[in-house]
């Protein structure tokens, strides 16, 4: 694709309104990506002060998030390296237990358009359980943690599968210590290497 189309492609998603009537803040694509993005952040959707920055990631989650992989802000925020694509673009408001769960009709519309643009991944984080059941096809355990922790079993295609680094998921991490023990250096010494590329 010239760079022409990719950047139509781009203008084209972030003025997506298919879920428009859905949103409770209305319509407002989140994400990040450049031709040759190497690392791709795989997350759920955008929270209500990511919506309201318009910047991924910009909240106490991704504060854990960076915090896990052993990078600054400059280099999380770099297009060039990092693509940052979440399930649904958009906030897609509040349930009782937290976020609503990412809008479908994204992926469905726009997932493979734009993966299709990133053909210099080296390394996916799949963040969270509806990019785990998109990225992994099936091959996810009946729970996040039995997954996460057959994160092994990925590493040939470049992906690692992460919970979400959310605050409401510190009794997770509490009840399983081997996340930060055994995944946190591997992960780390992944995005490490991929940083080092050419």
């Amino acid at each position: 694709m010239t760079k022409t189309n990719f950047d139509n492609l781009l203008a084209e998603v972030r003025t997506c309104t298919l879920c428009a009537g859905s949103l409770p803040l209305g319509p407002r694509p989140v994400f990040q990506m450049a031709p040759g993005s190497r690392i791709l952040v795989a997350g759920q959707a955008p929270g209500r002060k990511v919506h309201e920055t318009g910047i991924p990631f910009n909240d106490p989650s991704g504060d854990r998030l960076r915090d896990w992989m052993g990078v600054s802000r400059e280099q999380f925020y770099d297009p060039e390296v990092m693509a940052i694509l979440p399930m649904g673009f958009c906030y897609p408001g509040t349930g009782k237990g937290g976020d609503l769960p990412p809008r479908p009709e994204c992926a469905e519309a726009w997932r493979e358009k734009l993966l299709a643009e990133l053909p210099d991944i080296r390394l996916t984080l799949v963040i969270g359980r509806y990019a785990h059941a998109w990225h992994l096809k099936g091959r996810q355990g009946r729970a996040l943690a039995e997954t996460v922790k057959n994160w092994r079993d990925f590493m040939d295609e470049g992906i690692i599968p992460l919970p979400h680094p959310s605050p409401r998921n510190i009794r997770w991490l509490k009840q399983n210590p081997w996340f930060e023990a055994e995944v946190l250096p591997e992960l780390q010494r992944h995005v490490a290497s991929v940083f080092m590329l050419p």
